[in-house]
């Protein structure tokens, strides 16, 4: 049989006849349409088709390079990629979007309309998935093999829908229509075990080994999505597994007549991979969470470990050719995972294997709250895995038994950085477990990966000095501004050329435009198109009329109590008291803008997300104010909708209390569309102000060292309320019902938040807050001026770009090099 290898397979014509021809091939072969009866969703799919056939010609030639050169691969583990809308950033980074925009026009087709139809991947939640798109995204940009590794979910985290003010979460069953973007690799199938029991025996050489026996047996299959890079010369690869049971039913309760109890193993087999992040609040959940952990983890060891022995019987190399790369702590049990593969399954001695092990995996941290950082009860870890509660127990005693010979007698120590916590019942920890098990931890902002060395890692920074590292994130350009906001890219194009797609510091070119009149008129222009965009769906979807003349001020991100969303709520009613009590006060008219998902079970979020609603009932429909302020929950707030709302953005609001905040991207992507931050100075925010100049942002607050003596001096919450009458009275109109006639204590328990305690420092940054939204309505009103710094933040954001984050990683934790 005579074999065709991809490079002989006729290439695909991009031009606009050829994309034509085969749009009308799709709808025929692929969707099994006519033209005359063909819906937009029906041609969304066939240019879906086109696209990956597209992406697929690349694909295959970039995997077989890989092999031929024998290429160190990078495995990106990770529970959420949030990769959003897939068609045209694949036409942007085929070079092809102009291409098939004609050829769709020119079929007489809507072409928004059908780029309209795409459901986003369900694939995460927040600024995690994103920002591992975003890294996906740049390694094949720069040329790295790079591969992601997660979980096929038939459902995502929920669509959130607001009823009479509340958060209200439905299944997100974004596969409902299909999927065109991935390929179906029943080929590619393992098993992934839980429960059982271990043997210990000794071989024929007298060595004690294990065998983990009686378990429970669940099938992953692999799911594969191509990620095409800038010029689409590398096509990178997302694998995702989907759980199958190891049968289908069982025939004898079948046909008995029991037919629940036939499939009743398939239905709970395949729950591990029903739902992003199931609740945790009960046991149940807590257990399904964990093995959702350990069988993306199994299954991803059990392929790349494949991929390595294709090519390579020297075990000694393996930390030469694979390096995996685990984002936050849902991955940390590759760490145990590997040792039992290597050990038990491949019979490498313990200490070989452990240097491998620990050369191969490296950590990304996200997180500064205790309460994020998980921990695994003893009992449960034990019971679901026992052979690898072996592992994370003898992996535990030999680096406690390093730290006692290098530190003796020092026993708080030892409790400190053992793996396993002994506080308030046995648990294992595990960021130890990946910080243990990893030859580099590296934060995401410099600031976060400060405090990482100071507080939460300080034991493991003065044990290994060198290994906790910075990675400041980034953001791929090719989404949040050239597909994002084409009209700035086409003005940006017309001034400095189109390098700055693949190279984002030439962005600095941009800066003695700001000093041209003409450039910022035009620049200008570009934002109140993006807000009159963005005016026309919230009107049509929200039926609330805004004004686009007005400031339009955004905070889009997940609902969370140190992120601050009600700090802004406080100046939105401070603002709207003020207008209360002087209808004639000249203000600068402003269009207040939130967004985000508050977790199910997490009632102050929701109750926060329900007082941002009562607040712009009454705003939005009180006459006094009219224009003069308007508020916006935008409901389901993804990738889509981020999309369509940062271009229009005019001020980012990144305020969460000093020290909380990892990083950020939002920040990011809003300076990049030209946005001015008012911030504090927490996460990314630092190194943004470092780039663009504090002259050009609006910081206030406490800094992160301030926020940790006033906590330790015992900070008096009533004080600095009863000292401020603007956040005296706007918490009185919250706790005593004034948005919330119905229910006037509706909102006491969030006000009690503030007056007990206020671990959040609301209180003490809110006069800062203010003076800081003063100096923004000041500046807003000389258009010419904010102009000129919003095009400073734009050509100043080079550093932010992902490219820079995955080449820093390449260089400093992965061992590989990149093509720019």
């Amino acid at each position: 049989m005579s074999r065709v290898g991809p490079s002989e397979v006729k290439r695909l014509d991009g031009d606009v006849k050829g994309i034509r021809d085969s749009l009308a091939s799709h709808l025929l072969y692929s969707v099994g349409k006519e033209p005359i009866n063909a819906t937009a969703r029906d041609w969304f799919m066939a240019a879906a088709y086109t696209v990956r056939d597209r992406l697929s010609e690349r694909w295959m030639p970039t995997l077989s390079r890989y092999y031929e050169q024998d290429q160190k691969r990078v495995y990106y583990m990770s529970m959420e990629f949030l990769i959003g809308r897939t068609l045209v950033n694949s036409m942007i980074n085929l070079g092809m979007y102009d291409q098939f925009k004609s050829a769709i026009d020119e079929m007489g087709l809507d072409f928004d309309e059908i780029v309209g139809w795409e459901v986003e991947a369900a694939l995460g939640n927040g600024g995690l998935g994103r920002l591992a798109a975003c890294l996906l995204d740049s390694m094949a940009s720069q040329g790295v093999a790079g591969f992601g590794y997660g979980i096929r979910y038939d459902y995502g985290m929920f669509t959130q829908h607001i009823e009479h003010g509340w958060q209200v979460e439905s299944p997100e069953n974004w596969l409902r229509y299909g999927n065109p973007w991935e390929f179906p690799r029943p080929g590619v199938i393992y098993p992934v075990r839980f429960g059982g029991r271990v043997v210990h025996y000794k071989d024929v050489l007298g060595q004690t080994r294990a065998q983990w026996m009686d378990t429970e047996e669940v099938m992953a299959m692999a799911y594969d999505i191509p990620i095409p890079g800038y010029d689409g010369k590398t096509v990178n690869n997302l694998r995702l597994w989907s759980a199958k049971s190891t049968r289908e039913f069982d025939l004898k309760y079948f046909n008995a007549g029991n037919y629940i109890e036939a499939v009743r193993d398939k239905n709970e087999s395949e729950t591990l991979s029903k739902v992003l992040y199931p609740s945790d609040i009960t046991s149940r959940g807590k257990e399904l969470r964990f093995k959702q952990e350990y069988f993306f983890v199994a299954a991803s060891i059990q392929d790349i470990l494949a991929r390595f022995r294709k090519s390579h019987n020297d075990w000694d190399l393996l930390a030469d050719k694979v390096a995996v790369q685990l984002n936050d702590t849902h991955p940390a049990l590759v760490v145990a995972e590997l040792m039992r593969v290597l050990v038990d399954e491949h019979q490498l001695e313990w200490n070989r294997a452990w240097g491998l092990s620990k050369r191969c995996c490296a950590y990304t941290n996200h997180t500064l709250l205790p309460e994020a950082l998980e921990t695994w009860p003893v009992e449960m870890f034990e019971r679901i895995l026992p052979r690898h509660m072996e592992i994370v127990f003898q992996i535990n005693h030999e680096f406690l038994q390093e730290v006692r010979h290098r530190h003796p007698g020092d026993s708080e120590l030892l409790r400190r950085v053992s793996i396993i916590s002994e506080d308030n019942g046995r648990r294992v920890r595990m960021a130890h477990l990946a910080v243990v098990g990893s030859h580099k931890v590296n934060g995401v902002a410099a600031i976060h990966t400060g405090l990482m060395k100071s507080t939460i890692f300080s034991d493991f920074e003065h044990l290994s000095p060198g290994k906790i590292n910075n990675k400041t994130n980034g953001v791929t350009p090719r989404r949040w501004l050239l597909a994002a906001n084409p009209d700035l890219s086409r003005l940006i194009d017309s001034k400095i050329g189109q390098g700055w797609a693949t190279h984002l510091d030439q962005l600095k070119k941009l800066e003695p435009f700001a000093e041209d009149a003409a450039f910022r008129n035009a620049f200008a222009a570009v934002k109140r198109a993006n807000k009159q965009h963005l005016a026309f769906v919230i009107g049509q979807r929200l039926g609330v009329d805004i004004e686009v003349d007005s400031l339009f001020d955004v905070q889009i991100k997940r609902i969370h109590e140190y992120k601050r969303q009600l700090l802004n709520v406080l100046h939105v009613v401070t603002r709207y008291s003020r207008i209360r009590a002087n209808p004639t006060l000249d203000v600068v008219p402003r269009t207040v803008i939130i967004g985000g998902k508050a977790a199910p079970g997490y009632h102050i979020a929701k109750l926060i997300i329900k007082l941002i609603n009562d607040v712009a009932d009454v705003v939005n429909n009180d006459p006094l104010v009219g224009s003069k302020l308007k508020v916006v929950f935008v409901p389901n707030y993804n990738v889509s909708t981020a999309e369509l709302v940062m271009p229009a953005a005019e001020l980012s609001e990144q305020i969460s209390t000093a020290g909380t905040e990892a990083s950020g991207t939002g920040n990011m992507k809003m300076s990049m569309n030209g946005a001015l931050t008012i911030g504090t100075w927490d996460g990314a925010n630092v190194e943004i102000c470092e780039e663009v100049g504090e002259e050009n942002m609006f910081l206030f607050g406490l800094t992160a060292q301030e926020v940790a003596r006033r906590r330790m001096d015992g900070f008096d919450a009533w004080a600095a309320i009863n000292a401020n009458e603007d956040l005296k009275r706007a918490l009185d109109m919250i706790g005593n019902g004034y948005f919330s006639p119905d229910q006037t204590d509706r909102y006491r328990s969030v006000v009690e938040l503030l007056t007990n305690g206020d671990n959040y420092l609301l209180s003490a940054d809110f006069p800062l807050y203010m003076a800081a939204q003063e100096r923004v309505d000041q500046l807003y009103r000389n258009a010419d001026e904010w102009n000129r710094k919003a095009i400073l933040n734009v050509a100043r954001m080079g550093k932010f770009s992902s490219d820079r984050t995955v080449a820093e990683y390449a260089r400093d934790i992965w061992g590989v090099k990149t093509a720019n």
